[in-house]
């Protein structure tokens, strides 16, 4: 599956999507709360760091340019401080922002997250204030909005409408965009605001609500997907739209498209850490999939692993193309066997790393497998959460000295045993005579050598020990090693061969 997906995540590089909706500053006072107020019984933030971000629509274009897409920012902005900070970061996430309408009326959305340490690791939102006008916009400033975005749509490969209710996207402005788009062929997938009638999003290509969102605009709660399903099939006929696609948190989501019987597509459980950006994460995700080639199934395949991504972070955090592809791979890894080249290693284990498990490396050349090796490797993968096997190419053996014979078997047949092996997650090939440039590349957690290295000096100690990490010295069984068996097998060889008569002769 990997393969076939991450070509569509590869496609969508440099195609185009418009983007229009409601522009939001996000801001964030970062603190310790460690006591309680004397005057009152609420937490006192004592505040360390301060930090912004592009939020509502705009969090939706700087996930669409982590995936390699170039957004194109249609929305309303103040003409105030906030306006031109949020300008200035849209344009540091790559959006191109000369269809942004600056207004007089009305500040810029702007809103305030007040974080703490919980227990003192985990960050903690302890309040959130919101600076806003949801009035609808004037008539001169929504036919103003309304020219500009179908201007744009001729530019685009796709469109994207995220709507937060917040008096942008309105009928006028989602009518003119959605006609202009069917009249050039080109997809149109709507966000829904959480209201009780969908009207304004009328024959619009796709639209994503999630369980809550469809409960509310079809009046009734049901945990069955095929009432989900059956629910979101008649919003669709009734909406003229292609498809629905209803997300269903750690259930997946099921698809609803014209002429098609339903389908209910799964996603791995996930640890939630933060809800935040979800939605967005897959919408930019399915518009990436779908202007790379995907069908509706295998869009939405990867929007729920990009979904997935986005709740194991905290706030809303774009979720690159790397991290998807490497997902993939994760995902399909049993299959793919371990074997890794080493930029697929260094972005898989960034993924992991960020889940918080710690990585364990060792190397060797493993050319006949032995219970010494794999005792050896089953402590290795104690020290640590995964455990990384640099191990010695061809090329690289040849260096060693061990003789004009080895390696006995190829670098590709050694990956595959040492593959089989529970302990073993991860194996990388090195040409050279020694692991050095792959450590510096893997930057393990944990370097694990034989404790016969106590005296010979560990390849890689000093840049392990600089960057944080440690050296484990790993106890080996007594009496095993590749060497003795060498040497049993080629004493072998020299035995005479007695040639067998047969007894009928």
């Amino acid at each position: 599956m990997a393969q076939e997906l991450d070509i569509f995540v590869k496609d969508a590089a440099s195609k185009r999507v418009l983007l229009v909706g409601d522009l939001i500053l996000d801001r964030y006072v970062y603190g310790d709360a460690e006591r309680i107020s004397p005057e009152a019984p609420v937490p006192v933030l004592r505040v360390v760091e301060r930090s912004d971000a592009v939020g509502g629509s705009g969090n939706v274009a700087a996930c669409l340019n982590a995936l390699g897409v170039d957004p194109v920012v249609c929305g309303v902005v103040g003409n105030d401080p906030a306006g031109k900070r949020l300008r200035k970061l849209l344009t540091d996430a790559g959006a191109v922002c000369d269809h942004i309408v600056e207004v007089e009326d009305r500040p810029t959305i702007a809103k305030t997250r007040f974080v703490g340490l919980a227990q003192h690791r985990h960050r903690q939102q302890l309040m959130r204030v919101d600076e806003e006008t949801t009035a609808p916009l004037s008539e001169t400033d929504r036919k103003t909005i309304s020219k500009i975005a179908v201007s744009a749509v001729e530019q685009v490969d796709a469109v994207c409408i995220e709507d937060y209710d917040k008096g942008v996207v309105t009928d006028e402005l989602v009518s003119a965009v959605v006609a202009a788009a069917n009249r050039l062929g080109k997809t149109v997938l709507v966000d829904p605001a959480r209201l009780s009638d969908y009207t304004r999003y009328k024959n619009a290509t796709v639209l994503t609500p999630n369980r809550a969102e469809l409960s509310m605009v079809v009046g009734r709660t049901s945990s069955a997907l095929s009432d989900i399903a059956a629910d979101a099939e008649a919003l669709r006929e009734r909406l003229g739209a292609k498809s629905i696609v209803v997300t269903l948190d750690r259930e997946g989501a099921v698809i609803v498209e014209n002429g098609k019987d339903w389908i209910h597509v799964p996603t791995r459980p996930r640890s939630v850490y933060d809800n935040t950006g979800a939605g967005d994460a897959v919408l930019s995700m399915l518009a990436a999939a779908i202007v790379g080639g995907a069908s509706m199934h295998d869009a939405v395949k990867l929007a729920n692993i990009a979904g997935g991504l986005e709740v194991e972070k905290f706030g809303c955090v774009p979720i690159p193309a790397d991290e998807v592809l490497a997902e993939l791979r994760l995902e399909s890894r049993n299959r793919r066997g371990k074997l890794r080249s080493v930029d697929e290693l260094v972005n898989e284990l960034k993924l992991r790393r960020d889940r918080g498990e710690t990585v364990v490396f060792t190397n060797g050349c493993f050319d006949i497998l032995h219970a010494g090796h794999v005792d050896f490797l089953s402590r290795c993968r104690q020290t640590g959460s995964l455990l990384v096997v640099g191990l010695n190419s061809d090329a690289s053996v040849k260096l060693q000295d061990k003789g004009d014979d080895r390696p006995f078997n190829s670098e590709l047949d050694r990956a595959a045993v040492l593959g089989g092996l529970a302990s073993v997650d991860y194996v990388a090939l090195f040409d050279e005579p020694d692991p050095l440039n792959l450590i510096k590349k893997v930057c393990p957690d944990v370097l694990a050598k034989g404790e016969d290295w106590a005296d010979r000096g560990v390849v890689g100690r000093e840049f392990v020990t600089g960057q944080g990490g440690e050296v484990r010295l790993i106890p080996l069984l007594s009496g095993r090693s590749t060497t003795n068996v060498v040497e049993r097998i080629r004493g072998m060889e020299q035995i005479p061969h007695i040639e067998q008569t047969s007894l009928d002769a």
